[in-house]
């Protein structure tokens, strides 16, 4: 068969042959410039004033509100060599590790029921949960205070007293927290296939043990986010202490406001951030380590 034309039939005979061919691309390209706008706000509004905190964390304090510059970690040492702050770091973790807990407790039984058995009704059963969320977390906190009143209803007439204690702290952070735990731990029983669950009881294995071999280990990424999610702002917390617990039970949160408002010894309220940071750092750390080995297991 004969191909009018000499060259287009080389070249024909080129591609035939094998030549190289340039392979189209589908991965998406995006200009290095697009990330500039959320750096920008990173270093200005987070690496900007954490600059500033570890400056003045190695300052001295000279006068009422006034800094001198130097370099002197004696703001550290006073923080580990003092009773009453150890004992606000260790109230401070042992209240968002339990408040953290019990949210787990609480919020994952409610994001199993609305995934496993609610078909119709699942997206209204999770805007009533998210619904206070959308609230003040000023106003939600102070309808609790109304709630354990000492002359209301639960402490006249149920006995429970609970206003200006630890366990006023721990119901305010459990009730203002739990849906940040919800939403993760909700969105990784949705996407899991309940087939394998089925499969497994079909098998022999009894529910609690096809839960705890499937059900949980598929949704622990999603657990171990919502728990990080919720016990970080929880050890920062100073509303809830403020208020519910009246001054009794502070947080380290309650600490640096009074360091810094009352005192007016920036040095070392800006000691106490950077310590409550490097705590909750290692907790950090921990998560993307799972997350990473998560991530291997499931490849």
């Amino acid at each position: 068969m004969t191909i009018a034309g000499g060259e287009p039939a080389a070249a024909a005979t080129a591609v035939d042959q094998g030549a190289p061919r340039r392979g189209r691309g589908f991965a998406p390209r995006y200009p290095g410039w697009l990330t500039l706008p959320s750096l920008l706000y990173y270093a200005i509004f987070f690496l900007g004033p954490m600059a500033i905190l570890a400056v003045f964390s190695v300052s001295i304090q000279s006068g009422f509100g006034s800094v001198t510059y130097a370099f002197d970690a004696s703001q550290f040492s006073q923080i580990f060599h003092s009773d009453l702050y150890i004992k606000v770091f260790w109230h401070t973790l042992i209240m968002a590790t339990g408040g953290s807990l019990l949210t787990i407790a609480i919020g994952y039984p409610v994001c199993y029921w609305m995934a496993r058995y609610l078909t119709t009704y699942k997206m209204l059963a999770l805007l009533l949960l998210v619904v206070p969320f959308w609230t003040s977390f000023l106003i939600r906190t102070y309808a609790l205070k109304i709630i354990l009143d000492p002359n209301g209803y639960l402490a006249k007439d149920l006995g429970f007293n609970a206003l200006y204690t630890w366990k006023a702290v721990g119901i305010g952070l459990v009730y203002n927290y739990l849906p940040l735990f919800i939403l993760p731990v909700f969105a990784s029983l949705e996407r899991m296939d309940w087939t394998l669950v089925e499969a497994a009881t079909d098998l022999g294995a009894r529910p609690f043990k096809a839960f705890w071999e499937i059900t949980l280990r598929l949704t622990l990424p999603g657990v171990v986010t919502g728990a990080l999610l919720v016990f970080i702002p929880m050890s920062g917390e100073y509303i809830i202490p403020n208020i519910l617990g009246g001054g009794n039970f502070e947080f380290v949160g309650n600490a640096i406001g009074d360091t810094f408002s009352g005192a007016q010894n920036w040095p070392f309220g800006s000691a106490l951030s950077i310590a409550l940071m490097a705590a909750l750092s290692i907790f950090v750390i921990v998560y993307i380590l799972f997350a990473t080995r998560e991530e291997q297991f499931g490849a």
